[in-house]
């Protein structure tokens, strides 16, 4: 709900300087925090590392009106990290416990297809509050539709077995905690790819915006419309075909799309990228994440997802820290962003093609 914004919001803060950064503190936190999540996970239960991660956007959604400076805009960004640092690996182990192996690339295809749905509806819904609201209210409904998450979440039963009540010396973390070795490969696709995406969620707004488009949502909106087909039907394909093949082909795709958007003249030619883009990157996903669970030992499933997520957010924050350098606020630089994110899917194409069997 709140990203399209997030770009003006900082506009008015004095932070024109700082485009970029509150998709790279934002990541920078969910990085730090994943061995912490793999391991509660793994012990403490999936359940509770839900709630805590939808708690951390429900609080710090309706605390950011109140922080009106950019050094202080940014911290609460950095705290915000920790919301997708620990919601999305309990997530993901708690469906790959629940679902059949032969189908767990369908049932990671359906966990995909209802985020990409959030975050459609949210990105075209926080941009229709900004246009007839203000900032405070789209923090104060990104916060309240957070609360309803929790509550849906209390209503779930726990499925990790011999799980360990919380204690302190849980959150001690040992090399081994922070990296498991056996996702490597899914891992530097995933980080290849997301590069791309940190780029889209950084420059698409001001694309936008060049390209005359009032609401900066749109452009997420498109590229969610094609993402959601194609995580069903990708995640379906990887459990028929394999993983390895269906990536092969989202890395093209990826790349064709990321290339058109940066060469877009119109509103037009900015959402038919948008969904070329979508429906490459739509395809990923569940492969990667089914991947990843093919791979993981069972009883370090939480560990191996942590370990996807830290490559998703070292591309993440990568891309959008040197897509908002590059960019510096030039509209010629937007061919020359997305053309270099292009070129990175390819890579993940050739690495695929010659190590990840």
């Amino acid at each position: 709900m709140v990203l399209p914004e997030l770009p003006d919001f900082m506009r008015t803060l004095g932070g024109e300087d700082y485009i970029g950064l509150h998709i790279t503190f934002f990541t920078l936190t969910a990085l730090i925090s994943r061995p912490f999540s793999g391991k509660l996970t793994d012990t403490w239960g999936r359940l509770p590392v839900m709630v805590f991660g939808c708690l951390v956007t429900a609080v710090v959604s309706m605390v950011y009106p109140f922080f009106l400076n950019i050094y202080a805009f940014l911290f609460i960004r950095f705290i915000h990290g920790f919301s997708t640092g620990f919601k999305p690996t309990g997530t993901a182990a708690y469906v790959a416990d629940i679902v059949p192996v032969e189908r767990r690339g369908e049932g990671m295809g359906i966990l995909s297809f209802f985020g990409m749905t959030g975050m459609g509806i949210g990105n075209y819904l926080g941009g229709e509050i900004a246009l007839h609201f203000d900032t405070d209210i789209l923090f104060y409904s990104s916060g309240g539709v957070a609360v309803l998450s929790v509550l849906t979440l209390l209503g779930m039963k726990e499925t990790l077995p011999d799980r360990q009540n919380f204690s302190w010396n849980l959150l001690k973390i040992k090399k081994s905690d922070i990296y498991e070795p056996t996702v490597l490969v899914p891992s530097v696709v995933m980080m290849l790819v997301t590069f791309s995406f940190g780029t889209a969620l950084t420059l698409a707004p001001d694309l936008s915006v060049h390209l005359g488009i009032a609401n900066k949502g749109l452009f997420f909106s498109y590229f969610t419309f094609t993402s959601l087909f194609s995580r069903v039907i990708g995640g379906r394909l990887s459990d028929i075909f394999g993983r390895r093949k269906v990536l092969i082909a989202a890395m093209l795709i990826v790349a064709v799309g990321s290339v058109y958007i940066g060469f877009a003249i119109s509103p037009f030619h900015l959402f038919a990228g948008a969904m070329i883009f979508g429906a490459g990157y739509g395809l990923s996903s569940p492969a990667l994440f089914a991947w990843a669970a093919d791979l993981a030992p069972d009883q370090f499933r939480g560990r191996g997802f942590s370990t996807l997520f830290m490559a998703l957010e070292i591309g993440i924050g990568t891309g959008a820290m040197l897509a908002g350098q590059i960019y510096n606020g030039n509209a010629e630089n937007f061919p020359i962003v997305f053309s270099g994110c292009g070129s990175l899917a390819f890579l993940a194409f050739v690495f695929l093609l010659f190590k990840g069997k």
